[in-house]
């Protein structure tokens, strides 16, 4: 059957028209249709568009010369996303766009993909940007978008910006061509989160489920791989939740580089889905590179993981204060949980041969778990390591209890 993709491009028309233009010509070539949307907000845009600022701004419910007098850019793109969201979501709906491109400095970076954020994984998403050789993390947050850098500037088509736009153009046209569709995959989702310390224990679990006919998904606990496993738990998504290495909230707690936000390890608990925890991971806080990690956390035992990342060793009050607010997420939980603690030690550092071994840590957080945690939460402790088959094949028993046949 013939399929013509529509592409979506959104930019700031007032000063991004000529390499919007250009864009929408590369995608004509490959014959698929461009929408154009003008998110810009103090000049008129050179070229016709398909969708207006004015038409942007009223679906956010104002009139433009109200978003021009705030005279505050990041008040106006505020209002810009809110209505350029509420528009390209209405296409999507309607079967109308494929996929959609972004073009931007900081200020159409910052609008293109807030929109893109709206939209569900697998969607493409692509955003051509002045700024996609920075620190990313706060334009993508826990979607799947395509970050081009443009090399030099957004100030007009030059024969280095031709060459960078015409591959974003046909890398969109390529995606929007595979329609975006759910496959219809009814197995049961197992979500796991673990870090690549503690991963051959998430591996053997990984096997064993998948073998019981249901499917696993592993985020890494980086930060924003907790942030998307929480919010696919609270949309739904996941049947039983296996929480391998607790390092997010090791990074909230005691301010390290992998924080994923206050919420973290509390969707799955709130909302009664079978969740089985484990302090995994806790025996260190992640920093930058060796220097900074050192000022940061002066005399510590350090362990240099590579250039940029830098382990260091939790002391036992942190270890006590991490396994507290872990009970505190137990007793408060409303569905079957449980916790899993390798006396061994919690991480491929954590054990004799490793740069991180203290074997007091799982004893003192053992000793809050037995303290603190209610009737309601099973606690299952282990003389093993936590990458060892046996305490493993413990995770996996957990696991089973809860799958229904």
């Amino acid at each position: 059957m013939d399929f013509t993709p529509t592409v979506l491009v959104a930019a700031t028309m007032d000063t991004k028209a000529e390499e919007a233009a250009y864009v929408r010509a590369c995608l004509g070539e490959v014959d698929v249709k461009t929408l154009l949307m003008d998110v810009g907000i103090i000049g008129r845009s050179p070229i016709d568009v398909d969708v207006s600022r004015d038409a942007v701004v009223r679906a956010a419910g104002y009139a433009l010369t109200d978003v021009q007098d705030l005279k505050h850019e990041g008040r106006a793109s505020r209002v810009m996303i809110a209505g350029a969201t509420r528009l390209a979501q209405e296409l999507y709906r309607e079967g109308r766009i494929n996929a959609l491109v972004g073009l931007g400095g900081s200020v159409g970076t910052d609008i293109c993909t807030a929109v893109m954020r709206a939209f569900p994984v697998g969607f493409p998403k692509v955003m051509i940007s002045t700024l996609a050789s920075h620190d990313v993390r706060p334009f993508v947050g826990t979607k799947d978008i395509l970050m081009f850098p443009t090399i030099c500037d957004l100030n007009g088509v030059n024969r280095i910006l031709k060459k960078i736009l015409k591959n974003a153009a046909l890398a969109a046209a390529g995606m929007a061509r595979q329609t975006f569709q759910q496959n219809g995959d009814a197995r049961p989702l197992v979500f796991i989160g673990t870090l690549g310390t503690s991963e051959p224990s998430a591996l053997r679990i990984k096997q064993a489920i998948e073998a019981k006919g249901r499917e696993v998904i592993i985020f890494h606990t980086t930060g924003v791989g907790g942030q998307a496993m929480e919010e696919m738990i609270r949309e739904g998504q996941a049947d039983i939740v296996v929480e391998i290495s607790a390092q997010e909230l090791v990074a909230h707690l005691l301010d390290g580089d992998y924080d994923a936000g206050p919420d973290r390890l509390s969707a799955a608990l709130q909302r009664g889905v079978p969740t089985l925890l484990v302090p995994g991971c806790t025996d260190f806080i992640v920093c930058g590179p060796l220097g900074i990690a050192q000022k940061q956390f002066p005399n510590r035992q350090y362990h240099r993981h590579n250039a940029a990342i830098t382990a260091i060793r939790t002391l036992h009050e942190e270890s006590e204060m991490v396994a507290r607010a872990m009970a505190k997420l137990c007793n408060e939980a409303k569905g079957p949980r449980a916790v899993a603690v390798p006396l061994g030690g919690f991480s491929g550092f954590d054990r004799p041969e490793g740069p991180l071994y203290d074997p007091e840590a799982p004893k003192i957080m053992t000793e809050v778990f037995r303290k603190m945690l209610g009737p309601e939460t099973s606690l299952h402790v282990s003389p093993r390591h936590i990458n060892d088959p046996e305490f493993g094949e413990l995770l996996i028993d957990i696991v089973r209890s809860w799958i229904k046949d």
